[in-house]
């Protein structure tokens, strides 16, 4: 089993910056072989933003977020992390982050590739 929490999320202002933090706890952690970040507003699918191979730390991003979102992952501290800059209205929705076990055509970018989830936070860019 693999628990996964988000934090960092809340109201922030267009055009400002926000890190968003996931932090995994489990036995099968260890097994975890790529994480992601996804976000879902409401009434849309959830969407693929970014993943990163765990022992490797390689990223890949959706074409939508390249260039403005970064991933990153502290495995010491069994972290995940999403910094999005330049945020806009429509960046408002739920973020999760999520954990897979194994995976075949690199990036990952299915819901359905993941194994495990957070329960989501919720940022809000309003001015």
């Amino acid at each position: 089993q693999v628990d996964l929490v988000e934090s960092g999320g809340g109201l922030v202002r267009p055009g400002t910056s926000l890190r968003l933090s996931c932090t995994a706890s489990g036995r099968t952690f260890s097994n975890v072989v790529a994480m992601a970040w996804f976000r879902q507003a409401p009434g849309t699918e959830r969407k693929f933003i970014a993943a990163i191979t765990w022992a490797e730390g390689f990223a890949s991003y959706a074409e939508n977020f390249e260039g403005r979102s970064t991933i990153s992952r502290d495995s010491a501290k069994d972290t995940l992390y999403l910094e999005m800059h330049n945020l806009k209205v429509e960046d408002t929705a739920s973020y999760y982050c999520a954990a897979a076990l194994v995976y075949g055509h690199w990036p990952p970018t299915r819901p359905g590739n993941y194994n495990y989830w957070g329960q989501g936070t919720q940022v809000i860019v309003s001015g």
